[in-house]
């Protein structure tokens, strides 16, 4: 038989990604070159590891016996690997972090100034609104509202503080009186937002330093910002939003602001990650990163 191991990391990036294209995008490879490798090693094994659908990929029973005895082994030897980087001059290797997806807009200019200090550095981003365990789903760290995270977290302000923006556009309020009250949205169409865990968004406010919430009624229903957005400047309703994300829109009149009043700034998004002795480099670095550019964002 030949070596048994040569497509082993194929195989264990499917099992751990559920998805060809996913473990490619991953390996740096195309999908049909990781399909072929894991054929091959099926081969070599004579046993049968994934099903393969249209629409999914799960293990087989062998698959399933063969992923418990040799993860935890290529999670060593990823370990070993990371460890290596740390006796480098320079920051390499991939640094996984889970991000919130309001969060990625302040990210871009971020992200790309640092991949060109960088270079031998690698970011991989799972973007999603659910906040994730970064040690049991062997993320580096993540981006969340800094009122959402753990104390024993290292946290990086990455975006100031900010403020929530109740918004339409002009045309919308050429028919509907503005409101003058957060009550007042009651009578109005306004954009509903569900949240990862299926529950809809309350909109906060707060009157005379005592917060609340209104529960609005909403025909339309999104967990996508950018959606949210749309609906607002197309004048199909009244859309919560952050201020930063619509900046733009306001200054030149596309959209228009009400219940500024009622809207008080809160902390905004962090890079954090776990607080430990040994602070993998790749880390290290994109932390110092940030807080320098933010440093200089404030002078």
């Amino acid at each position: 038989m030949k070596d048994p191991l040569a497509g082993m990391s194929a195989f264990v990036r499917v099992a751990e990604k559920r998805s060809f294209s996913a473990a490619a995008t991953d390996l740096g490879v195309s999908g049909s070159a990781v399909s072929q490798t894991v054929q091959q090693l099926e081969q070599r094994l004579g046993v049968r590891l994934l099903q393969r659908t249209t629409r999914s990929v799960g293990l087989t029973e062998a698959g399933e016996r063969l992923y418990a005895s040799v993860a935890p082994a290529f999670a060593q030897v990823h370990s070993a690997v990371e460890s290596l980087n740390e006796l480098r001059e320079r920051p390499a290797g991939t640094i996984r972090l889970t991000v919130a997806r309001p969060a990625m807009p302040f990210l871009y200019d971020h992200f790309n100034a640092f991949l060109v200090e960088h270079p031998e550095v690698r970011l991989d981003l799972k973007c999603d609104d659910v906040l994730a365990d970064i040690a049991a789903d062997n993320f580096d760290g993540g981006v969340r509202l800094g009122e959402t995270l753990d104390k024993d977290m290292i946290a990086v302000d990455i975006s100031g503080p900010q403020r929530i923006a109740i918004v339409a556009s002009p045309a919308y309020f050429t028919k509907h009186p503005k409101p003058k009250h957060p009550r007042d949205l009651l009578n109005h169409e306004c954009v509903g937002n569900r949240l990862a865990n299926g529950a809809m968004y309350d909109w906060e406010f707060d009157e005379n330093g005592k917060e609340f919430r209104i529960a609005v009624r909403s025909r339309l229903i999104t967990n996508d910002m950018e959606q949210t957005r749309r609906l607002a400047l197309e004048g199909i309703a009244i859309s919560v939003l952050f201020e930063d994300h619509v900046r733009e829109e306001l200054q030149r009149g596309a959209l228009v602001r009400v219940l500024k009043d009622f809207c008080s700034p809160f902390p905004g998004f962090y890079l954090y990650y776990p607080a430990r002795a040994h602070i993998p480099l790749k880390m290290r670095a994109l932390g110092d990163f940030l807080r320098k550019r933010m440093r200089r964002r404030v002078k």
